[in-house]
């Protein structure tokens, strides 16, 4: 068969991204009037052309290809105004030339992922960035490390990047521009070819497979009518030389043999950052939004100008940041940076001599007090746009609608904004849709975020008590994109993928506080019959449980859910009788997991705490007589860990629920002579974890203390004061030297001597023996 090049057909090498490079490709297109434009990219995506290059597509774009089927795979191919790429595609379209993608189809570039996944076939390594132009991936360009650099270096440049700018971008002749490009790929093939059959034969073969692949949809466009010298190819540089001359068309047998998944296509916006280097794109540039720059003062005839635009546009940053810079120092900066290109040989200057200008001049020597600006002019903030409805899968589609229809499409921008909501109803507005558009909103956000769609995150609201106030951080980048589309598996629109997924999480719990938690999520994206399923799976898991901890943190999530379900328009009724038996069992069980060591304490002091502010704010409905009455067994008790005896006793002191006689009587019995350090130091630990005022206040406490602390031997002295230290940390600083006061006049000491003794840093030794409490089994008392 022959090959492209024997038959006349037009090979043109170009960079991805390259303003320079879509520059000469026009010139060279205007100039054949091909009648067939071929491009590196997904051959299966050659219908999307026409979607990208109608009047309301903005670039950045990307064509995005997914598995229809788990596990989801996914690969990208991205472009810029300026990609060379794209001003083809345009060309074409302008020109009635026909314009199809050549490179292997999305089916068999994820098939080959997926095998490489699974470690069944022969490439070890990630697929490479399959991107229209060909550059190598953020692999390749890793293991070619050294051979770029050596190009740079033999060159006399910074960087090979700098390089490339000089020498390619800024290359005037279109003619010398193509014979480059070809004698570049070649001999870049030469150096590295040899390295790459040795040490990635992976990355050899899947290469050898894409050009034998296009060459094949080469002949079949010859095959078609075309003529071959009215065919132009426009590829990677790399792929260039092989193209041209070395690479035999791939049969339909080999073809059949390469794996292959079930794909799907879609277009999607994408983002100046994400096609930087710095989001970790291999394929990218440094400056998307330099080259942007570069490329309008290319269309517009005037390229010398892009160092005033450039460095204006830095120095405009820094001034809105509010620091003066002159017209003169910027008329500096551009004489700089011109001088420092002709020190190399260049006629304009490449963005490294811009930089350094700027640093030099706008920043005053120091490259942090640009910092920001310079990212800003180099990297920029822009993101795409497609026409409503073009190429969306459905999900896709809903979730436009639903931005559209709640005022949130402003808000589709890769820089962060802050939103806060009030989700109660709006009496100042005619429509019913206007009145809850924050609770519609929410209810949004929360179903994404249960898809896994990081497009708005939650903060703490300010007003902390307000079950009516939410604080969300917007931000979209592509990665977003991406999860959408991939939740397209899932369901057709947000609230069908987000039922799904609720639903599915429900059959997998295993435990009571995952349960009520899922009942929250449920709530809060207003899904009434998971709501329902919730509450029959928390109701069958908290029959078996004794987990005191578990129901106390699931009837705290049933409590809050109760206290916002009217904000949110959900019928929370059905879940106070859950919220009751949760409330009793974890009643019922209190005293028996409060046998516990020191370590587990903690937990269950949380817990109490939870039970007990449940049962005051719905005192009119739970058993609060049987709290009360739990909590009084677990403060006479002295097989129980003391911290939680004390600890019961403190709430029922709170409460009103014991007399100051009772309470006098039961400290005297705690702080008596011959009771361990880990017992009485213990349980006055936590009987001083509330009420610090009213304990304060309690002269007769502090004498018993002193007592109590004067009796022991100087091994048990030391082990209270571990415990009187851990408790007093959880005094404020007016507290702490309250009871300074109030022990330095028993101990007669002064105040600093006391504070000194009961609040200063735990030594080594008290550490230590408080990890030995954390294994000490109360319930052998």
């Amino acid at each position: 068969m022959i090959k492209a090049a024997e038959a006349g057909v037009h090979i043109f090498g170009v960079r991805h991204l390259s303003p320079g490079g879509a520059q000469h490709l026009l010139e060279y297109l205007d100039k054949l009037q091909p009648t067939a434009v071929l491009i590196e990219g997904p051959s299966d995506a050659t219908g999307e052309i026409t979607h990208l290059t109608q009047g309301a597509t903005k670039p950045p774009v990307a064509i995005l290809a997914f598995t229809d089927e788990l596990p989801v795979r996914t690969v990208l191919w991205p472009f810029a105004v300026y990609s060379p790429e794209y001003q083809a595609m345009k060309w074409a379209k302008t020109h009635g030339a026909a314009a199809a993608f050549i490179d292997l189809p999305s089916s068999v570039t994820l098939g080959l992922q997926d095998a490489m996944t699974r470690g069944r076939s022969a490439i070890r390594e990630a697929v490479p960035a399959a991107d229209p132009s060909g550059e190598p991936s953020t692999a390749e360009v890793q293991d070619e490390e050294s051979l770029y650099s050596q190009i740079a270096q033999l060159a006399g440049e910074y960087d090979y990047d700098m390089y490339w700018e000089r020498n390619f971008e800024h290359n005037a002749s279109t003619g010398a521009y193509l014979t480059s490009i070809l004698s570049f790929s070649s001999q870049m093939r030469e150096l590295g070819e040899e390295k790459e059959l040795r040490e990635q034969p992976s990355e050899y073969a899947y290469n050898a497979l894409r050009e034998a692949y296009m060459s094949r949809q080469i002949q079949a466009t010859i095959a078609a009518g075309h003529e071959p010298g009215k065919i132009v190819v426009i590829c990677g540089a790399y792929h260039a030389s092989a193209l041209a001359g070395q690479a035999a068309p791939m049969s339909d047998d080999d073809l059949a043999a390469l794996p292959s998944r079930s794909t799907k296509l879609t277009l999607m916006p994408y983002s100046y950052y994400k096609l930087s280097t710095m989001s970790g794109y291999g394929a990218g540039n440094a400056a998307p939004h330099y080259f942007e720059m570069m490329w309008e003062t290319i269309e517009a005839g005037r390229p010398e100008e892009l160092p005033h635009r450039y460095l204006s546009s830095v120095a405009s940053h820094v001034r809105s940041g509010g620091t003066y810079r002159s017209t003169a120092e910027v008329i500096e900066a551009v004489r700089l940076a011109e001088s420092l290109a002709a020190l190399h040989g260049g006629s304009r200057p490449t963005l490294r001599d811009l930089r350094d200008a700027a640093q030099t001049l706008l920043g005053h020597g120091d490259l942090a007090a640009i910092a920001e600006q310079l990212a800003r002019v180099d990297v920029g903030t822009a993101i795409g746009s497609l026409a409503e409805g073009v190429s969306q899968t459905p999900i896709q589609d809903d979730l436009n609608r639903l931005l559209k229809t709640y005022k949130l499409e402003k808000y589709k921008s890769t820089v962060a904004s802050e939103l806060q909501l009030d989700l109660r109803e709006n009496r100042r507005v005619s429509s019913s849709e206007a009145a809850y558009l924050d609770l519609n909103r929410s209810v949004l956000f929360h179903r994404l975020n249960l898809l896994g769609i990081t497009f708005a995150k939650n903060r703490p609201s300010s007003q902390d008590s307000a079950t009516w106030a939410e604080h969300w951080v917007i931000q979209w980048s592509p990665e977003v994109e991406i999860q959408v589309v991939e939740s397209t598996l899932l369901g057709e629109t947000v609230e069908v993928a987000a039922a799904y997924v609720l639903r599915e999480k429900l059959q997998e719990c295993r435990s009571i506080a995952e349960a009520s938690a899922l009942i929250r999520i449920a709530c809060q994206c207003a899904m009434t019959t998971q709501m329902e399923e919730g509450s029959r799976v928390l109701q069958n898991l908290a029959a078996l449980s004794r987990d005191v901890v578990g129901m106390a943190a699931a009837a705290r999530e049933l409590s809050t859910i109760l206290s916002f379900g009217d904000i949110r328009k959900v019928d929370t009724v059905p879940l106070m009788p859950l919220l009751e038996e949760l409330f009793r069992r974890g009643c019922l069980f209190l005293l028996d997991a409060s046998g516990c060591n020191d370590e587990a304490a903690g937990a269950m002091l949380t817990a109490m705490n939870e039970l007990n502010g449940i049962s005051l704010e719905h005192g009119d409905t739970l058993d609060e007589k049987q709290w009360l009455q739990e909590l009084l067994l677990l403060s006479e008790r002295d097989d129980r860990n003391p911290r939680l005896s004390g600890y019961a006793c403190a709430i029922l002191m709170e409460r009103g629920a014991v007399s100051a006689g009772e309470v006098a009587a039961e400290v005297s019995r705690r702080l008596s002579p011959g009771i361990s350090a880990d017992l009485g130091a213990g349980w006055f630990e936590g009987l001083s974890m509330r009420g610090h005022y009213g304990l304060l206040s309690r002269m007769s406490l502090w004498e018993q203390l002193n007592d109590y602390i004067n009796a022991l031997d100087d091994d048990e002295f030391k082990r209270a004061l571990v415990f009187l230290r851990r408790a007093f940390s959880t005094f404020t600083p007016r507290e702490k030297i309250m009871i300074s006061e109030l022990l330095g006049e028993l101990w007669g000491v002064n105040t600093e001597q006391a504070a000194e003794i009961l609040t200063g840093e735990l030594k080594e030794e008290e550490a230590k023996m408080l990890e030995e409490l954390n294994d000490f089994d109360f319930g052998d008392f």
